[in-house]
């Protein structure tokens, strides 16, 4: 199995939840990691800034560049990828973690909504990997990951809340797009989804009565680790976090339920 050590990795939307701990995960192998998200500075009801978690990877054994981007921003984009491989030289992985939710139905989706999530979901995977590309392609062990649902087409995965399913299964179908197109080129791009719900500000916001049904951000970070390390690396796949544990052996999940012993909130594509 391969290291992170020395790899670059870029993570976006990683001031907080999911992005923060693969981020965090990356660390511990030594790797930089490059931290994008919005939050500068701390924010009135949501945890963590780029700084702070910069300051938790490099404690974790890593190096950090926090930047602030706004990933509907394709000059942002541009300028954090110059700065990145300014700073470590060049681009290994690219996690596509930033993501907007808003779960209603069509009647009640106002056209902002339907944009933002469009904009940070599946335009911001497409313009980050575009722009990533030209330095992935440099690597021996190059990969996108991408946190976006398998494609299922059952109609239960869309009636409820269609604007953000649309937005989520395209960045779904750019792993299906990407991962064909640059096979031949060495990159490995899949995604990978969380089998329940996953306590983070976004299920406490949208399904507080699943919080503490959720499990810990971590058990997508211990999946994403084992994707990005494993030999000879997959290509084309998506993957749910359990799925991926268990075929790593793993048999008890208990360590990663908020509350031990709870029945467990399957997630909404699943």
């Amino acid at each position: 199995m391969k290291t992170l050590r020395d790899k670059t990795v870029v993570v976006t939307g990683a001031s907080r939840g999911i992005g923060r701990a693969i981020a965090l995960r990356s660390a511990q192998d030594g790797a930089n990691v490059a931290i994008l998200a919005k939050t500068d500075k701390p924010h009135p009801k949501l945890p963590g800034t780029i700084h702070t978690v910069a300051k938790e990877v490099e404690e974790a054994g890593g190096r950090a560049l926090p930047l602030q981007v706004d990933v509907r921003y394709d000059e942002q984009i541009q300028e954090a990828v110059a700065k990145i491989v300014e700073t470590f030289g060049g681009i290994d992985i690219l996690i596509n973690n930033a993501s907007a939710i808003f779960i209603a139905s069509t009647e009640n989706t106002p056209m902002k909504r339907f944009d933002l999530m469009h904009q940070c979901n599946v335009r911001a995977t497409f313009c980050c990997s575009q722009a990533c590309l030209p330095y992935l392609k440099k690597g021996d062990s190059a990969h996108i990951l991408n946190l976006s649902p398998p494609l299922n087409m059952a109609p239960n995965c869309f009636a409820p809340h269609l604007a953000y399913s649309l937005s989520k299964y395209g960045m779904s179908l750019c792993t299906l797009g990407m991962a064909e197109e640059f096979k031949r080129q060495g990159i490995s791009i899949n995604s990978l989804w969380p089998k329940t719900t996953i306590a983070t500000s976004a299920i406490e916001t949208f399904f507080p009565d699943a919080f503490l049904r959720s499990r810990k951000d971590s058990i997508v970070s211990d999946a994403a680790y084992i994707i990005l390390t494993k030999e000879p690396a997959p290509t084309g796949h998506f993957f749910i976090d359990e799925e991926v544990l268990r075929d790593e052996g793993m048999t008890d999940f208990e360590k990663y339920a908020m509350t031990p012993g709870e029945k467990l909130q399957t997630d909404l594509f699943l």
